[in-house]
């Protein structure tokens, strides 16, 4: 893995982001009204509950920014206002206390306008992200570079992607992802020319290849630290895969300081796959790691209705092990030992490991049982070395 990208370090509500050591940050957004106050809280809280540690909320219209005080009373992380069309929208949510903001640079393209919402963020000391975003970029030519005059009247879907612009042999082409770049340039320009420098950019597409070469466009441009996401990844499982390549990809370059998960389903999912990412590349530690078999035909115990059942177990432990299950002796004792607890199964009976070393021998019928005592065992150990 590539060395972590150091920038410049923001805060959004007591939460760091960027600079050197502090962790990648895992954040969501709200997927009901914001003007229910009740119900946007009793969903954050449920986020919070996964590991949420900013949210942000949509804010159409002024009655979801007068919202934001009374949201903002019954959670305990960040709150962002996210912006579109209307900068009038941007300075209640800064006058009703929100912590940071969303623009879209796409859609407020007036730079007196941006300039106001500017002012207003640095006297209340809160950052802005620029959300660049494919779907609502501007036309060529109405904001950032235009490469000596190009236009395109109908605006940036009409611009090739840099696939296209390789398979045709024009390397000299303005691609989406210049546009995108562009984009977020002009806006930075704005906010540093008032002495702004509280910034946080993305770079959002659902297309992964679009999303990867905007962001390492960009990455040697500026210091300021990167919120990762692929814009409308899909549902659940899709979604997951598709976040999980593309998040994946530049997190291992070493790009990106927060991410969020777009799922269309459970914002829980959004927050449970954010960590997954992270935990696969060893950037967060947040619950168990399950190393699990996929069975085959030389598994002589039932391993898959094991897994199911140590899963469920195992969403309700906090503590960072690192768990193995495994249904033959290819694969399993390796796996087993090189884990915090390990089982592998074979003839009827299970072998658990922990650190290594075999503790026990079990019959099938007793496997989950023993599976659990030795994570319980290690929770209280890990809880009483940190005490």
């Amino acid at each position: 893995m590539a060395k972590r990208r150091i920038t410049k370090q923001i805060s959004v509500g007591g939460v760091k982001i960027g600079g050197r050591d502090n962790p990648v940050i895992v954040q969501s957004m709200t997927t009901g009204d914001t003007r229910d106050v009740k119900t946007s809280i009793a969903e954050i809280k449920t986020l919070e509950d996964e590991g949420c540690e900013i949210i942000r909320v949509a804010v159409p219209d002024m009655e979801a920014a007068d919202a934001i005080p009374a949201i903002k009373s019954g959670i305990n992380i960040p709150l962002i206002a996210d912006i579109h069309f209307h900068y009038e929208l941007a300075l209640a949510s800064v006058k009703n206390g929100v912590d940071g903001l969303r623009l879209n640079p796409g859609n407020i393209r007036d730079a007196d306008k941006v300039r106001e919402i500017t002012e207003a963020a640095k006297k209340a000391q809160i950052p802005i992200r620029i959300g660049v975003n494919f779907g609502s970029l501007p036309p060529v030519g109405k904001i950032g570079a235009s490469r000596g005059g190009r236009r395109v009247v109908d605006g940036v879907n009409d611009l090739p992607t840099i696939a296209e612009a390789i398979a045709r042999g024009d390397d000299d082409a303005y691609t989406v992802v210049d546009h995108m770049v562009a984009t977020a340039l002009w806006e930075i320009s704005v906010l540093e020319d008032l002495d702004f420098d509280d910034i946080k950019i993305s770079l959002k597409a659902f297309d992964v290849e679009t999303t990867v070469e905007a962001y390492r466009k960009l990455a040697p441009l500026v210091p300021y630290p990167f919120h990762l996401g692929i814009t409308e990844s899909g549902t659940v499982t899709t979604g997951s895969i598709r976040s999980s390549v593309g998040l994946g990809v530049l997190l291992y370059d070493g790009l990106g300081d927060t991410i969020r998960v777009s799922l269309a389903g459970d914002s829980r999912e959004e927050v449970k796959t954010g960590y997954e990412i992270l935990k696969s590349l060893k950037l967060r530690d947040k619950g168990p790691i399950m190393i699990a078999c996929p069975s085959c035909g030389r598994a002589d115990v039932d391993v898959l209705a094991l897994t199911n059942s140590v899963e469920k177990f195992i969403k309700e432990v906090k503590t960072p092990l690192k768990i193995a299950v495994m249904g033959c002796e290819v694969n399993g004792p390796g796996e087993a030992k090189d884990a915090d607890i390990g089982i592998a199964g074979g003839n009827g009976r299970a072998v658990i490991f922990r650190k290594g070393a075999k503790t026990k021998i079990v019959a099938e019928a007793d496997m989950l049982d023993a599976l659990m005592q030795e994570v319980r065992a290690a929770e209280a150990e890990m809880a009483e070395s940190q005490a």
